[in-house]
């Protein structure tokens, strides 16, 4: 992982990684190809997070498991949305 640059963020539970990784970055399929939002992809034992209009910006990684509670958290419409 030659062009990772690792830093502890507040409370250890996720990194930050540098965005240009050789991942293969995905949006969702609800989202509109031409607005802004957050991309995923996979690592080795995490998974990467970056925001879609800076894409060479930093990357949140997190564990699989505490991902599978954030998709979950979504899906069962567990977060408000902003008016």
């Amino acid at each position: 992982m030659a062009q990772e640059q690792l830093q502890q963020s507040l409370g250890g539970d996720c990194i930050e990684v540098a965005s240009t990784l050789p991942i293969a970055w995905r949006k969702s399929s609800a989202s509109n190809p031409n607005d802004n939002c957050v991309e995923f992809g996979q690592l080795v034992s995490a998974i990467a997070v970056r925001d879609s209009k800076d894409p060479h910006g930093p990357a949140l990684t997190f564990d699989p498991s505490s991902w599978q509670s954030f998709i979950a958290g979504i899906r069962s419409d567990d977060f408000p949305t902003a008016l």
